[in-house]
C-alpha cells in the first residue's frame, strides 16, 4: 500500500467509476481515501485540516495506535452472523477516520471502497471516531467497476460519537446487477451527540441486506436514519435501521423514500426502542411502486419500556398519481418526462441535512437515474 501516491497516478477508469458514486477529485474536500479490492491505494488529508482529522487505512491505524484495538469489535459482535465472522477472520483494511476534539471540519471527507476484481469477496472494517465537540460530514461511496462481474462486499463499520459531537455520514452505493452486499454497522452516541446516517442506493444491485443500529446512550443524544432507495432491474433491497433510546431526552428519527420497478423487491424495516421515560422517536416510510411485477413492504416496529415514551409512525405506499402526470403533460412534458420529474421530487435529499456541496452531488446522481427511467 502506498499512501504517498498521488491521485494523478491512479488510472482514469478507476476515478471515472468513483465519480459515479459521488467521488470527485476536483471537489474541495478535507480528505480522501481510496480502497481498491484488497488495499488502500490513496489516503491524504488536506493540509488545511492537519491536526483536525486523521484518515488512514484501518490496518495502518491499528499498527500506529495500540488503543484502537479497544474500539475494534466493541459494539458489533464478531460472532453475529456468517458475514461478521468472515471479516473477523480476514479483512483487507478499510478506513479509520478520526475527527479530533472540538474540530469543525467545514469541507466533507470522502472515502471510496471499490471492487474491480471479478468474483472478489471484499472484506473491510471501518472505524469512525468523532471526538468530543467535533463536527464533520463524511461521504462514503461503495462502487463496483462495470467490468468486474459477480462480486460481494462485506463491510463492518463502527461509529463512536462522543460528547457534543455531530457527524453527518452519507453512504452511496453504486453496485452492479451481480453484486451481493452485506454491510454491518453500529453507532454509539454519547451525551449531546448527534449522528445523521444517510443511505442512497439508486443503481441496480443483485442483493443488499443491511440493518444498522444506533445506541443513544447519552443524555440529549440523537440519531437520524434517512434512506433513498430506487430498486430496478430485479434488484433486491432489504434495508432497515434500529435505534435504542437509553439516554434521557434521547431522540430517533427514521425517514425512507422508496421506489420499486422492473420486477424488484424492497423491504423497509425500522425499529425504535424507548428505554427512558423521556425519549421520543418517529418512523416515516413512503413508497412508489411503478409496475405489477415489483414489491414494497414496510415493517415498522415500536417498543416502549417506560411510561412516558413517545414513538410515532406513518407510512404510505402507492402509485404515481395520474392527475399529477396529466397536469405535467399539460405543461408540455411527455409522459416519460412527467414520470421522471415526479420521481426526482419524491427522492428528496432535503431529508438528509447534507452540506450544500453534497446536496448538489447527490442531486446530480438522482437526476441521472430519474432521467434514464
Amino acid at each position: 500500500m502506498s499512501e504517498k501516491s498521488e491521485l494523478k497516478t491512479i488510472p482514469h477508469k478507476i476515478l471515472a467509476e468513483a465519480s459515479k458514486a459521488g467521488i470527485d477529485i476536483n471537489d474541495p474536500v478535507s480528505g480522501t481515501l481510496l480502497h481498491i479490492d484488497r488495499e488502500t491505494i490513496y489516503s491524504k488529508v488536506n493540509e488545511f485540516f492537519n491536526g483536525k482529522i486523521e484518515l488512514l487505512d484501518t490496518k495502518v491505524a491499528l499498527q500506529k495506535y495500540a488503543w484502537l484495538n479497544d474500539y475494534m469489535w466493541q459494539i458489533i459482535d464478531r460472532e453475529k452472523d456468517e458475514f461478521t465472522k468472515k471479516v473477523a477472520t480476514d479483512f483487507s483494511g478499510g478506513y479509520f477516520i478520526r475527527i479530533l476534539k472540538n474540530a469543525e471540519v467545514t469541507l466533507p471527507l470522502q472515502s471510496c471502497l471499490m471492487i474491480t476484481e471479478r468474483g472478489l469477496e471484499q472484506k473491510v472494517h471501518n472505524i469512525i471516531i468523532a471526538e468530543e465537540g467535533s463536527k464533520a460530514n463524511i461521504l462514503s461511496s461503495c462502487v463496483q467497476h462495470s467490468a468486474a462481474g459477480s462480486a460481494s462486499h462485506l463491510g463492518i463499520s463502527e461509529f463512536y460519537i462522543q460528547k457534543n459531537a455531530t457527524l453527518n455520514f452519507t453512504m452511496v452505493h453504486n453496485w452492479t446487477e451481480e453484486t451481493k452486499v452485506r454491510p454491518r454497522s453500529t453507532a454509539l452516541i454519547d451525551d449531546g451527540g448527534t449522528f445523521i446516517s444517510n443511505y442512497i442506493c439508486i443503481r441496480p444491485v443483485r442483493d443488499v441486506q443491511m440493518y444498522p443500529v444506533a445506541y443513544c446512550n447519552g443524555e440529549e443524544s440523537k440519531v437520524s436514519f434517512n434512506s433513498i432507495l430506487y430498486a430496478q432491474k430485479k434488484s433486491s433491497l432489504d434495508v432497515g435501521s434500529k435505534a435504542i433510546l437509553n439516554g434521557k431526552n434521547s431522540r430517533a428519527e427514521m425517514i425512507t423514500r422508496s421506489v420499486s420497478r422492473e420486477n424488484s423487491m424492497t423491504i423497509v424495516r425500522g425499529l425504535i426502542e424507548g428505554n427512558n421515560a423521556q425519549c421520543k422517536g418517529h418512523l416515516e416510510c413512503k413508497g412508489l411502486i411503478l409496475d405489477d411485477e415489483s414489491y414494497i413492504q414496510s415493517i415498522p416496529e415500536m417498543i416502549a419500556r417506560k411510561k412516558g415514551v413517545e414513538i410515532t409512525h406513518e407510512a404510505a405506499i402507492g402509485k404515481i398519481s395520474e392527475k399529477e402526470i396529466l397536469y405535467l403533460m399539460s405543461r408540455k412534458l411527455t409522459n416519460d418526462q412527467a414520470v421522471s420529474m415526479i420521481i426526482r421530487g419524491f427522492m428528496d435529499v432535503g431529508i438528509m441535512a447534507l452540506s450544500k456541496s453534497l446536496t448538489e452531488e447527490v442531486n446530480n446522481m438522482i437526476n441521472l437515474v430519474a432521467n434514464a427511467s
